[in-house]
């Protein structure tokens, strides 16, 4: 966590010299104003580890606050970084244009003053759009056709949320919103993929009786995701199942003889010590392969052992990156970075793009998202009898 602590603040204190440099280059500032922009910018820089001390406290107001506007200024700031430094590469491509080519190319190059308004002008719009686009989740719908669908069921329907990050941030609004559009999807099944709370676990009764409201008709099911982690893992499997979801945590279950669901713990706990790690392979061969099987893991990290085993995994975690471009980050570390994928041994893979937020409540081109993922029966094939067999 140190660690941590330390390379955060070292890159988003170097954001924030790399902006103070940008407007001591565009406006003349004197000792005065300098000394006061260093003194917003610090106390900026420490807003997000001031929420969580004022969380710990109970200091609920000023804590929700200091979230809004730290993590609000953390997505401005990281928009005009990107911005400005799109347009640094341009003006240095100008000015090394004009050199080669005296008195062709230097009239295309704008001025520092010029550039600090156009990266806060773009900034300032993507958030205000990104502020909204992230209140409202999209429905993105899958179907899946199975043989091990029963047909007399037809079809089973499941709703998965992932990354909601119940908190500071996603209050009671936000949350019945979520619970909302779920209930209108009329799930049989209802998954939590993780990331259900963010670290808050202060001041969760109404939460509670908004999530205990959905009552598929199959059960709720839910697993850990970093963040049940961080806010206490007793705390947080307690609010799950308060809320009426079934914990799984190594562990399987076959939901009203339908379908088998198992979950697993995320790998945060291994730094506390409180995973509870188990073999996927051991996990899901203990399922009859006849019925369909739903695998719950938080991060979208495939094991290759356990392809086959499991027709389906959930997985959330990655937010697509919450803001572009910092997708292109996240892409890195997880390939399978949000929607559907075909996987070998008949098994696939989808990654919610989170239904929540995370630090800045904004999303942009990562809209959150409900996913509904329909079972439908599909009827097995015959099997052709081979050329020349008698009865």
């Amino acid at each position: 966590m140190a660690l941590f602590l330390i390379t955060f603040i070292l890159i988003y204190g170097g954001m924030h010299l790399y902006l103070l440099a940008k407007i001591r280059s565009a406006v003349p500032l004197g000792t005065g104003s300098t000394v006061g922009l260093i003194i917003l910018f610090a106390i900026m820089i420490f807003a997000p580890i001031a929420v969580r001390i004022l969380e710990r406290h109970g200091l609920d107001a000023p804590a929700r606050f200091t979230a809004y506007t730290g993590y609000i200024w953390m997505g401005v700031l990281f928009i005009f970084f990107v911005v400005s430094l799109a347009l640094d590469l341009y003006r240095f491509t100008v000015h090394a244009a004009a050199i080669a080519v005296p008195g062709r190319f230097a009239h295309l190059n704008p001025s520092p003053l010029l550039t600090l308004i156009m990266a806060i002008l773009v900034s300032a719009g993507v958030n205000m759009y990104g502020y909204v686009e992230a209140k409202n989740p999209r429905i993105d719908v899958i179907s899946i056709e199975s043989a091990k669908i029963p047909e007399t069921i037809g079809k089973i329907r499941i709703v998965q949320i992932s990354d909601v990050h119940i908190g500071i941030i996603v209050g009671e609004k936000r949350l019945k919103r979520i619970v909302d559009e779920i209930n209108k999807a009329a799930p049989d099944i209802l998954v939590s993929t993780g990331d259900l709370l963010d670290s808050q676990i202060n001041n969760l009764a109404e939460p509670v009786k908004l999530l205990k409201s959905i009552e598929p008709r199959y059960g709720k099911f839910a697993i850990t995701g970093n963040h049940e982690f961080y806010a206490g893992i007793d705390e947080s499997v307690d609010f799950m199942k308060d809320c009426g979801f079934t914990v799984l945590r190594g562990e399987g279950k076959t939901a009203a003889g339908l379908i088998n669901i198992a979950g697993v713990d995320d790998p945060a706990g291994r730094s506390y010590g409180l995973a509870r790690e188990i073999s996927e392979r051991e996990l899901l061969s203990k399922f009859d392969r006849d019925r369909f099987t739903l695998l719950l893991k938080h991060q979208p990290a495939v094991n290759a052992d356990a392809l086959g085993l499991f027709d389906l995994q959930l997985s959330g975690h990655t937010h697509k990156g919450q803001i572009f471009p910092f997708s292109l980050i996240t892409r890195i570390f997880f390939p399978n970075h949000a929607g559907y994928f075909e996987l070998p041994g008949q098994s696939r893979l989808y990654v919610n793009r989170g239904t929540g937020t995370w630090g800045p409540p904004i999303r942009f081109l990562a809209a959150p998202e409900i996913t509904i993922i329909d079972l439908i029966h599909k009827k097995k094939k015959p099997i052709r009898e081979s050329a020349g067999k008698t009865s």
